[in-house]
């Protein structure tokens, strides 16, 4: 029996008009899903920005409430060497002293002549000897290595007065570890805390220099180093130095001494070690301690002969008598 009812199929328009709706669904769930995932993006970026700008506000104004700490026993940012303990030879009679030089010998015999001890050694008090050092520099290592025993007999003979002035110029020189203003701030722990010890701590930083371009000493053997040589007060003095006490009065110095240096004629720092005597810079050779006694001894002597020589007193002029009038 045939029936004359189509079976229920569904024409070609309608089937497009399902895949069209399917795709609609399709693309409207995806758009949806980009809408989220860009909401994620953009929290996370401002819960980041909120988060940074957290941090430097609290970094600043941790910086900016922490007060610059100044060291003890400091003059114009330098520490004068009052003892020399823990110095090997500073008792040693044998060190080497200033030689004559050819200004000193061509004297005339009418000119005055210094006393005995004058021509071995500075006259007492006659000599100043500052030294700008960066623990960092080698030329530093170079003058210490060549110049502390003979450093060492003039401090402990009165015949010269030595101060050491800490700056820090090759920060940037140590893989973002900034040593050269750790090193210095450490210095000046030792000098503040135990200032008997600081001639030797500064020949220990110097004689144990690390290169440039390393990490340096930490904070923790920059105090080993210390305790090391002889520092009083090492709990005190342990905590100064890993704390970095003194940075930013490093920081303060060393722009200070850049600008100009106290006591000269118009001398700045450009560069590290600069070596001052009696105000003039030394710029002989670094490593060669018999060149260094010699501007020294010249010095020396140009200041003795300058403070002893008589000032000519001017002879007064005799006035005319007046001839009486006949």
């Amino acid at each position: 029996m045939s029936s004359d009812q189509s079976p229920n199929i569904p024409d070609q328009g309608d089937r497009r008009e399902a895949v069209r709706e399917k795709a609609q669904q399709v693309r409207a769930k995806q758009s949806r899903a980009r809408t989220m995932r860009r909401a994620t993006i953009t929290t996370a970026v401002v819960v980041v920005v909120a988060v940074v700008a957290v941090v430097v506000t609290w970094t600043v104004t941790s910086a900016a409430s922490k007060p610059e700490l100044s060291p003890a026993h400091v003059t114009d940012g330098g520490f004068a060497v009052t003892a020399v303990k823990g110095m090997a030879g500073a008792d040693d009679a044998s060190a080497p002293a200033p030689a004559p030089t050819a200004s000193t010998a061509g004297r005339t015999a009418s000119s005055p002549s210094p006393s005995a001890s004058a021509s071995a050694t500075p006259q007492p008090g006659s000599v100043d000897i500052r030294v700008y050092v960066d623990y960092l520099a080698p030329g530093a290592e170079q003058f210490q290595s060549a110049n502390a025993a003979q450093l060492t007999k003039w401090v402990t003979q009165d015949a010269a007065t030595l101060t050491y002035y800490p700056v820090a110029m090759l920060t940037p020189k140590s893989n973002g570890t900034k040593y050269s203003l750790r090193a210095a701030s450490a210095a000046a722990c030792v000098a503040t805390y135990s200032s008997d010890t600081f001639f030797a701590y500064n020949n220990a930083l110097l004689t144990r220099q690390p290169d440039q371009g390393s990490d340096g000493l930490t904070d923790q053997q920059l105090a080993d180093l210390a305790i090391a040589s002889g520092a009083q007060s090492p709990k005190t003095v342990r905590s100064c130095i890993q704390n970095e006490n003194y940075a930013s009065w490093v920081k303060t110095s060393t722009d200070k001494a850049l600008a100009g240096l106290p006591g000269t004629k118009d001398v700045a720092l450009t560069s590290a070690p600069m070596i001052l005597v009696n105000g003039q810079p030394y710029v002989g050779a670094l490593g060669d301690p018999k060149e260094f006694a010699q501007f020294v001894l010249t010095i020396a002597s140009d200041s003795y002969y300058s403070t002893s020589s008589p000032t000519p007193t001017p002879t007064p002029t005799p006035t005319p008598k007046a001839t009486p009038k006949k």
